[in-house]
């Protein structure tokens, strides 16, 4: 994969500064400066103030048809799923979505970032947490899926060693293709 190992225990749920409950940070690069990643837990005070803004953001960035806006709540409660989030300035910047549907895959099942937040490596570092947070549990292979046409998305995805796989027709709707991409820790390990 190259890069970068980020084993750090992620905080948990410290998206408002007065609701500070994780006290790890990890090491951020220079863009990323003042901003906290972290990982969401049912536990956590403030888990439903920060679901909802997500679930807001989801419904910005997603198409109708391709967003989680309305069953992000039971995708969340899945098992083997997780949510890594980056918040900054009271809010949250970025999240991603991962699964673990088996001792040996994992998903990527979703990625945004506010507009705002873009081109300042928040993609980047949540999408390092969650192959970091599969890599924990022994995965071997993590697959995504992702538009053709979303090059910035797919620079990312490459950069972080994900190779495209196969094209998949009309996965997003009728004329809207996807690529599923993979992460292989056995190839080149």
């Amino acid at each position: 994969m190259g890069g970068t190992a980020y084993s750090e225990t992620l905080p948990m749920c410290s998206y408002n500064p007065q609701l500070f409950i994780g006290s790890r940070r990890i090491r951020q690069p220079a863009a990323m400066t003042g901003a906290e990643i972290s990982e969401l837990h049912r536990s956590c005070g403030n888990y439903t103030a920060i679901v909802d803004e997500i679930v807001r953001m989801e419904k910005k960035v997603f198409p109708k048809h391709e967003s989680l806006a309305t069953t992000f709540h039971q995708a969340l409660a899945k098992n083997n799923s997780g949510l890594i989030f980056a918040h900054l300035d009271g809010e949250v910047a970025g999240y991603v979505m991962y699964c673990c549907p088996s001792s040996l895959s994992g998903a990527v099942t979703k990625l945004a970032v506010k507009e705002k937040y873009r081109r300042r490596g928040y993609g980047e570092k949540l999408l390092k947490a969650a192959i970091e947070k599969c890599r924990t549990r022994n995965i071997h292979l993590i697959s995504l899926h992702v538009d053709p046409t979303r090059n910035p998305a797919l620079n990312l995805y490459k950069k972080l060693g994900f190779r495209i796989d196969s094209l998949i027709e009309q996965y997003y709707s009728h004329g809207r293709d996807a690529y599923r991409m993979c992460l292989d820790f056995d190839i080149g390990a």
